[in-house]
């Protein structure tokens, strides 16, 4: 019997379904209606991430348990290592079970969440249970009035004691407020002590353990790998502002007009980079192989990490063959990778690859520092806060924006020389942008 109503119930979704319910009403029982809904239901699976990602962590779900979903729309987060992955809604529905709890590891395929699909009729039944619900709220707020009429004839007949009766009233109303009053001052009073004592007092000794996100995981891993596989060399020198700020004073506005791209400096250094690349290729070279390496693979693009500061971690998105662009087209790529970053929306493909690397710490008022390899690059090119100090400029002390630079390098694949000369070709380029033209 119960096999014939499940299949009763596949053929209701066929479209003579109001041909079934009006010739048999019997049909339509809580055990077809419970087949009905299976058969009308999904499950929403983990997708497929990156090649190199197989599971993640459910870090939110977006929606609850009755929410009505769009197709496409999210609706749930899942961390990985590098970036957070976005579930969406195969079909439109109503989330009707979660199958996996905030914080669990899910893999690739694994289910998520159980959708019912087409349940916009759903929210047309719950508006129709809220005019309901409105219309007997009515109904039951009619009889209120009903009661007004013998109040006003009890008026209309002992005005007299009316009189005498609303003095004692106005007495005891008056004399309830005031101990109300009291009251709620207390209760303020009392509030208050309660949230100063919530406050760490002097001389505290609490801890707090927070488990670290699996981005923050991956970078510890990353630069400790770094650490441990690259003989890692940092050499330092400074650059004198002035023309490049000139230079970004001049044409700023011009080029925000005509391009809509705000220009700073990330895009003078990253074009000062490339050219100094062309006569010290090994800057943008790379180990590879067995055993620590044994090729140098020397390439003619030039795909820049930019690091990114988020809130989950350091991230660095990649500007793709800048040796082709100028620097207002470098500066526009970087704008948008910044962007993607802060909101979260930087895919596997936006970060993978990378042949050099710039850190700007200088945004956070960082003086001088010495920035970590991101493997298998060779060298990272760290940039810091302008500062006005006093130098020597022919033969006279004047005061100059200064920045330090800091190139740590690779010493297995750079020597010493070739890093230090292309540290000062990226000095002169800045010092003089015109010889960027050259």
């Amino acid at each position: 019997m119960l096999s014939r109503r499940i299949a009763v119930a596949a053929r209701l979704a066929s479209p003579s379904l109001r041909q079934v319910r009006g010739r048999n009403p019997l049909l339509m029982t809580p055990v077809v209606m419970q087949a009905i809904r299976t058969y009308a239901d999904t499950v929403v699976k983990v997708p497929q991430m990156a090649e190199s990602i197989s599971e993640g962590t459910l870090k939110q779900f977006s929606k609850a348990i009755g929410d009505h979903v769009e197709q496409d729309e999210e609706i749930a987060t899942i961390e990985t290592d590098k970036i957070d992955v976005a579930v969406n809604a195969p079909q439109a529905g109503v989330i009707k079970e979660f199958l996996v709890s905030e914080e669990d590891t899910v893999t690739v395929g694994q289910d998520l969440v159980r959708l019912e699909l087409g349940g916009a009729p759903s929210g047309g039944d719950k508006q129709e249970s809220s005019s309901k619900d409105e219309g007997s709220t009515a109904k039951k707020s009619e009889p209120e009035p009903k009661s007004e009429p013998p109040a006003e004839e009890k008026e209309t007949k002992p005005e007299p004691k009316q009189e005498s009766k609303p003095q004692p009233q106005e007495k005891s109303t008056t004399s309830k407020p005031e101990p109300s009053k009291e009251v709620e001052k207390k209760d303020t009073s009392s509030q208050q002590p309660s949230v100063s004592s919530s406050a760490p007092t002097a001389g505290s000794r609490d801890e707090r353990r927070v488990k670290m996100n699996r981005m923050r995981l991956r970078i510890a891993e990353r630069l400790k790998q770094s650490q441990n596989t690259a003989a890692s060399l940092t050499t330092f020198n400074e650059v004198d502002m002035s023309n490049i700020m000139e230079f970004r004073k001049l044409y700023k506005d011009e080029i925000l007009k005509k391009s809509g791209v705000k220009l700073g400096f990330m895009s003078a250094f990253s074009r000062a980079a490339v050219l100094a690349m062309r006569d010290l290729p090994a800057v943008n070279a790379s180990i590879e192989g067995a055993n620590g390496g044994d090729t140098i693979v020397y390439r003619d693009y030039v795909d820049i990490s930019v690091a990114v500061a988020t809130e989950k971690g350091l991230v660095t998105p990649v500007v793709r063959n800048a040796e082709s662009m100028d620097m207002i087209g470098i500066e526009k790529a970087i704008a948008d990778m910044g962007k993607k970053a802060r909101d979260g929306k930087l895919t596997i493909e936006d970060m993978a690859g990378g042949t050099f690397t710039i850190s700007n710490g200088g945004v956070f008022g960082s003086l001088m520092g010495t920035p970590i390899i991101n493997l298998p690059q060779s060298a990272v090119l760290g940039l810091h806060a302008i500062k006005e100090r006093p130098v020597a400029v022919n033969g006279k002390v004047e005061i100059r924006p200064m920045m330090f630079l800091a190139l740590t390098y690779d010493h297995r694949l750079l020597d010493g020389r070739e890093a230090v000369q292309f540290l000062v070709k990226v000095k002169e380029y800045i010092e003089d942008p015109r010889r960027m033209l050259l």
